[in-house]
């Protein structure tokens, strides 16, 4: 993993000085007025790179860029960067060379915007360092847990209850009648009447044309057999020719034969 690992380039600025500073003799920190600040020790680049989680500030020469010390940082703040007391342009490093000796010096800058995107780029790293751990800590804790097993068992089933499909008890369920334009149409309630068309009134003319036909004179001496046989007397009257005093249907077809525009005859028979 460590040979994966690739060098990144978080921050240079072309000009740093660096001064050799005496060693503290309280706890209150470094002081940047103790330097002799007019007469820097070095002068050249700086330049702040990170592989993996460690972070390297390189100082370099300017022309050939050999390079004069590094400093590998763990954390920020800490021990390998401090912050002098009296100046937010001075910084105090710890240097180390390949066979583990470790030296401190301090380190300027001239201008003040230099000081601080220097300093920015060493908390934006150890800001990402924290969020790896944080994130890689939770995956371990993930992978101890007992994984739940969502699967079904054998026999296991579901139900689901479908809000849109509404069905009445003992009956299925009434598909929607979709019309025109996509729109979908409810069917009619149940138990309702389809309204019948009206019949128009019939003219007059069909009422003059109406004749009611007359009733059966029925005798006292008439048996059931007569009268079942007058029910056919219309049939046999309009083949059978009749005299005009004794037949009554001559009337019927006088009426029927004359111009509704005429008066019509007086006869026995209710002309509407």
């Amino acid at each position: 993993a460590a040979e994966l690992e690739y060098e990144s380039v978080l921050c240079v600025k072309p000009d740093v000085n660096v001064y050799r500073i005496p060693p503290r003799t309280s706890n209150r920190g470094y002081r940047a007025s103790d330097w002799k600040l007019d007469h820097p020790d070095w002068t050249g680049r700086l330049r702040v790179t990170s592989k993996g989680k460690t972070a390297y500030i390189k100082l370099e020469d300017k022309v050939s860029g050999e390079l004069f010390a590094q400093a590998p940082i763990d954390q920020y703040p800490g021990i390998a960067v401090e912050t002098v007391t009296d100046s937010s342009r001075y910084f105090v490093i710890r240097i180390q060379d390949g066979t583990g000796r470790s030296a401190f010096i301090g380190i300027g800058f001239t201008d003040r915007g230099d000081a601080f995107d220097f300093n920015v780029s060493l908390q934006d790293h150890f800001k990402w360092v924290k969020q790896e751990t944080e994130i890689s800590k939770e995956t371990q804790e993930a992978d101890t847990r007992p994984k739940l097993d969502l699967g079904f068992k054998e026999g296991q089933t579901i139900k689901l209850n479908i809000g849109n499909m509404t069905t009445k008890k003992g009956g299925a369920a009434k598909p929607r009648v979709s019309g025109s334009g996509g729109l979908s149409l409810l069917p009619p309630p149940p138990g309702g009447k389809i309204a019948v068309p009206p019949i128009p009134p019939p003219s007059s003319t069909a009422i003059a044309n109406h004749v009611t036909p007359p009733p059966v004179l029925k005798s006292s001496n008439m048996s059931s057999a007569d009268i079942l046989l007058d029910l056919d007397a219309p049939a046999s009257a309009s083949k059978a020719p009749a005299s005009a005093t004794t037949d009554l249907w001559g009337d019927f077809s006088t009426a029927s034969s004359a111009v509704p525009n005429q008066a019509p005859q007086q006869s026995n028979w209710v002309q509407f």
